[in-house]
């Protein structure tokens, strides 16, 4: 993307930059709940090496990441993405609260600074701000991505002939939340 940049409202009449960038992602971060350190590192290596650009020598699409292209990123705490919708009404039960959820925003922009060649490729809003955030999206591609379930749930070792392994994980069985794919869809259907 190019020309990306988050203000907010300083006061009336008034408009401040908190920040700016002019090529790279723009990146709108939720954190839930039960989010943690080790899905904060994780998002982190994955956005830095995510080939979403156009290669810079050989123009190839979608095989160059930020780093091969000098590009920033933009990051603004948004914790609707953590929405649940009960009917026609978000619920944000899944977002972690505000007071947490600032130190891992912090945790995770330095964590961006270090894996960047300059931490000034990583510019920020402001947390907790209502911002007028301004994208102009190439594309447009926009792509979710959560952290796997694997890092908040991982597999418990245990002692077999003095080595450790992992117990394998039986998956549940789809029927146990058919009741509730029915639901959601008939809630997703009621708008």
């Amino acid at each position: 993307s190019s020309g990306i940049n988050a203000e907010w409202p300083l006061r009336p009449g008034g408009d401040r930059c908190t920040g700016s960038i002019e090529r790279g992602m723009c990146v709108l971060l939720g954190i839930a709940r039960d989010d943690t350190e080790k899905e904060l590192e994780w998002m982190a290596n994955k956005l830095v090496k995510l080939r979403i650009f156009d290669h810079p020598d050989t123009g190839k699409p979608w095989d160059a990441d930020m780093i091969q292209c000098g590009f920033s990123i933009l990051v603004v705490s948004q914790f609707t993405l953590q929405c649940v919708l009960k009917g026609n009404k978000p619920d944000f039960h899944n977002a972690m609260k505000s007071e947490e959820s600032q130190d891992m925003y912090d945790k995770f922009v330095d964590i961006l600074k270090k894996k960047l060649p300059s931490p000034d490729l990583v510019q920020e809003g402001e947390f907790g701000a209502m911002m007028q955030v301004h994208i102009q999206n190439d594309g447009p591609v926009t792509i979710p991505i959560d952290s796997p379930e694997s890092l908040k749930n991982p597999p418990k070792p245990h002692k077999d002939q003095g080595k450790v392994k992992s117990k394998p994980q039986k998956s549940k069985p789809k029927t146990e939340n058919k009741v509730d794919e029915v639901k959601t869809k008939l809630d997703s259907t009621d708008l």
